[in-house]
């Protein structure tokens, strides 16, 4: 990857015509329609416009969310160019960045609400299941979030010492758990249940506190700590 750079499609004005190029310099991003802002990151293949290739990308997609939660590979089997496909992936993961830094910037994580904003780019549009931690000060400052097991999550596959382990390395003083549900329902299952009181009682032995078990749906969560399932 040494040497890689990234660069927007070159458009140029032909006979006077306005392109999207010409207009995002004069107007700005927002003056630009989807399609126009996406035909900026392609590269077109054969004899195709930018604005033809970035449309038949969104439309084998279904949705804008649909598109860009394609990871490279996935974006070449469905007919973009590697360039193009380096591009959007990269465009997709600093628009992801940009929401969980407003919450990493903030002093805490106040709330089931504010996890989520911090948790959803990251586990909403995962096609498998992701255990992840958030790690806090006393204050509930984020201190270091973790991916912490994948696959299907349950109490034989995650593994409280590995947690115990970054909660020492963090001196952590409470934690956030969270994962995903793929399928889109949020319901805790009895494993979700089982897992967070094993691990609310483990941590406290170390003087951590679980604030909260943060299940992440396609468009939804579900907080333990809302619902009153934390104990103690």
């Amino acid at each position: 990857m040494n040497g890689l750079r990234f660069q927007v499609s070159e458009t140029y004005l032909c006979d006077g015509e306005e392109t999207p190029s010409s207009r995002i310099q004069e107007r700005g991003a927002g003056a630009l329609s989807t399609t126009e802002l996406l035909s900026l990151l392609v590269t077109p293949k054969g004899n195709t416009t930018p604005e033809e290739t970035a449309r038949a990308l969104w439309r084998k997609a279904g949705t804008l969310r649909g598109l860009l939660k394609n990871d490279a590979k996935e974006l070449m089997n469905m007919g973009a160019t590697p360039k193009t496909a380096i591009t959007i992936t990269a465009a997709a993961e600093l628009a992801r960045r940009v929401t969980e830094e407003a919450v990493r910037t903030a002093d805490v994580l106040s709330g089931a609400e504010e996890a989520y904003r911090f948790l959803k780019p990251r586990l909403a549009d995962l096609p498998h299941e992701v255990f992840a931690v958030i790690f806090l000060n006393q204050k509930h400052g984020v201190l270091a979030y973790r991916e912490m097991f994948r696959g299907t999550i349950s109490a034989s596959s995650v593994h409280p010492r590995e947690i115990v382990k970054e909660v020492l390395k963090e001196n952590a003083a409470a934690v956030i758990l969270a994962h995903n549900h793929p399928s889109g329902n949020i319901s805790p299952s009895s494993d979700d249940l089982y897992l967070t009181e094993d691990l609310r009682i483990i941590l406290s032995h170390i003087d951590c506190r679980v604030i909260d078990h943060v299940i992440v749906g396609g468009n939804g969560y579900f907080s333990f700590s809302r619902e009153g399932l934390l104990n103690g």
